[in-house]
C-alpha cells in the first residue's frame, strides 16, 4: 500500500526557510518521478516541483523557480522541498504526490504559513 507522509511544514516569517520531508513506502521509490504541490485556501492545487528518479531531471513553478530546491535520497525513499526566501504567498499546505499505475497518490499535506 502506498503511503506518503510529509513533514517539516511551520510558520515562518517573509525571508525565511523551511525544508519539507515525505517520507514514501509500498513501492519502489526509485524508479517513479516525484512531485510536491500546494494549495492555498480557496485556489487551486498548483504544482510546485518534480523530481524524476534518478534525480536526473528536476522542474518547478516559475513561482518558486532559484527559491526553491527539490531533491532525494533513494536510500531513505524521501524527497525533500528546500524553500528559501519564503514569502506570504507561499502560504499554503503542501503535499507530496506519486503516479503509480495510472492512479495518483498523495499525503496527508504539512501547513506552511509565511507571515510577520
Amino acid at each position: 500500500q502506498v503511503q506518503l507522509v510529509e513533514s517539516g511544514g511551520g510558520l515562518v516569517q517573509p525571508g525565511g526557510s523551511l525544508r519539507l520531508s515525505c517520507a514514501a513506502s509500498g513501492f519502489t521509490f526509485s524508479t517513479y518521478t516525484m512531485s510536491w504541490y500546494r494549495q492555498a485556501l480557496g485556489k487551486e492545487r498548483e504544482l510546485v516541483a518534480t523530481i524524476t528518479g534518478g534525480s536526473s531531471i528536476r522542474n518547478y513553478a516559475d513561482s518558486v523557480k532559484g527559491r526553491f530546491t527539490i531533491s532525494r535520497d533513494n536510500a531513505k525513499n524521501s524527497v525533500y522541498l528546500q524553500m528559501n526566501s519564503l514569502q506570504p504567498e507561499d502560504t499554503a499546505v503542501y503535499y507530496c504526490h506519486v503516479r503509480r499505475l495510472y492512479s495518483d497518490y498523495w499525503g496527508q499535506g504539512t501547513q506552511v504559513t509565511v507571515s510577520s
